[in-house]
C-alpha cells in the first residue's frame, strides 16, 4: 500500500501526470481541443492556488521538527510547506474535468486515493487534504463556468 502512495504521490508531483493525461488529451481529441485546453487550465489553476496559499500560510508538513508532530513520513516533498495540499488540489482539478470529458466517474475513486495517499505518506494533516480537495473544486468550477462545461 506505502509503494502505491508513493507512485500515486509521484504522479501527482508538480501536476505534471495531470498535465500529462490532459495534453495527451488535448491532442488526441483534436474536435474538443477547447474543451481539453479549458481542463488543463483548471488543473494548473488548482495547483498554482495551493503554491501561493503554502507561502501565505506557511504551514510545515507533519514529521519536521517545527511541526512538532509524531509522524512517520514516507516519502518525500519539493518543500517543508504542506497547507493546502497541492496534490489533492490537482487531482480534484482533473477528476472533475476529465471525468466530465470522458464520461468517467472519477472523483470518486481518484480523489479519496490521493487524499488518503498523501495522509498515509505522512507528508500532509487531513485539513490539508481538505482543502487542497475544495481547491480543486473551486479551480474547476470557475473555468467549467467560464467556459461552458460539456
Amino acid at each position: 500500500m506505502i509503494a502505491a502512495a508513493v507512485q500515486l504521490g509521484r504522479f501527482g508531483d508538480h501536476a505534471a501526470g495531470w498535465v500529462a493525461l490532459g495534453a495527451a488529451g488535448w491532442l488526441l481529441d483534436a474536435g474538443r481541443r477547447p474543451l481539453w485546453a479549458r481542463a488543463l487550465v483548471s488543473v494548473l489553476g488548482a495547483h498554482a492556488a495551493t503554491v501561493v496559499l503554502k507561502r501565505l500560510v506557511r504551514r510545515l508538513r507533519p514529521g519536521t521538527d517545527e511541526a512538532g508532530t509524531a509522524v512517520r513520513v514516507r516519502s518525500t516533498s519539493p518543500s517543508r510547506l504542506s497547507f493546502p495540499s497541492s496534490h489533492a488540489a490537482s487531482t480534484t482539478a482533473a477528476a472533475l474535468a476529465y471525468g466530465r470529458l470522458l464520461r468517467l466517474p472519477l472523483a470518486p475513486v481518484v480523489v479519496p486515493a490521493q487524499g488518503v495517499s498523501r495522509v498515509l505518506l505522512g507528508l500532509h494533516f487531513p485539513t490539508d487534504v481538505l482543502v487542497g480537495t475544495l481547491t480543486g473544486v473551486v479551480a474547476d468550477r470557475l473555468v467549467a463556468a467560464r467556459g461552458g462545461a460539456r
